[in-house]
């Protein structure tokens, strides 16, 4: 699916996401397979990664009962069209991939926490031995484990790149309480999954999430939570710091377009290159693998 077209009004079109609003206080969050790298949508879409990402959020936000509050009403196909009859007539679009949410004033910060030096986070600390501007420890490695996990917040960019902020600036733009709300909140998400990933042979490298505050005023996790676009997934069995790590993310997508920008065939921005369709496949395999792995399941839909 590249993208949706429900009887609900929409009112937002994202990266991955269709977004429509049910009544005052609800969405339903419309999951496709488009997918993107370096904040970039490709023209290709990746066959079921909207169902792997809506189901492996619906998995964290059930067992996160308790820890966190959080927007999740249902990921339940049948349950959706009979809190929304007017979607009955389009189950198929639905199916596995639609969450329907509380509506929430969403704060402008990506929440990332980093238990892993990689990515972006080493490429600044091997040049300048700082992350967000911010001086870390000497003789780090890459994909090297972290002492303690470092919370990173960045930018949310509607469009373009996210930027890596100080916790400073994060404080003068939401303010101290709820800054240090946020943090709290993604160390806690982290640990608990982070634990379970890591039982199941996952290690989540580092991952991001988003918050935002319900019409009670409770802040509230939303959006995503622990998916292969919004995290950084390696093999346990095989992890071994100071090389790349074998993935179950979108990593064969960003080492294709890293190619492609290495030999001049790409500058960064929209449009991408095309995806050969052995990307395609091992982008939508590593996803499936994802799902199998974090829930214990296989995907059906």
């Amino acid at each position: 699916m590249l993208a949706s077209d429900l009887p609900l009004p929409r009112i937002g079109r994202g990266k991955v996401r269709d977004i429509y609003t049910v009544g005052d206080d609800r969405l339903l969050l419309l999951t496709t397979d488009r997918i993107s790298a370096f904040d970039v949508v490709m023209a290709e879409t990746i066959p079921v990664k909207g169902a792997v990402l809506t189901q492996i959020s619906a998995f964290w936000f059930n067992e996160l009962e308790g820890v966190v509050p959080h927007h999740m009403i249902s990921a339940d196909t049948d349950a959706i069209i009979d809190e929304v009859p007017a979607l009955k007539d389009h189950r198929a679009s639905l199916e596995g991939r639609a969450m329907l949410c509380e509506r929430t004033k969403v704060f402008p910060i990506e929440c990332v926490i980093r238990g892993y030096l990689s990515g972006s986070a080493w490429k600044e600390y091997a040049a300048h031995g700082t992350l967000a501007g911010e001086k870390l420890p000497p003789g780090l490695i890459e994909n090297g484990k972290l002492e303690a996990a470092i919370f990173s917040p960045a930018t949310k960019a509607e469009t373009g790149h996210d930027e890596n902020i100080t916790l400073a600036r994060m404080r003068a733009i939401v303010g101290d309480e709820v800054a240090s709300t946020l943090e709290s909140m993604t160390r806690a998400v982290y640990t608990l999954g982070e634990r379970i990933s890591r039982d199941r042979g996952v290690i989540i490298a580092d991952t991001k999430f988003e918050f935002g505050r319900d019409r009670n005023g409770r802040i509230i996790l939303i959006d995503e939570v622990m998916t292969p676009d919004s995290s950084r997934f390696w093999a346990a069995d095989v992890y071994k710091a100071g090389q790349p790590q074998p993935s179950f993310d979108k990593q064969p997508l960003r080492d294709y377009l890293d190619a492609e920008r290495r030999a001049g065939r790409w500058n960064g921005e929209a449009p991408p290159p095309h995806l050969p369709s052995s990307i395609v496949e091992a982008a939508s395999q590593r996803y499936i693998e994802a799902y199998r792995r974090i829930t214990g399941t296989k995907l059906s839909l």
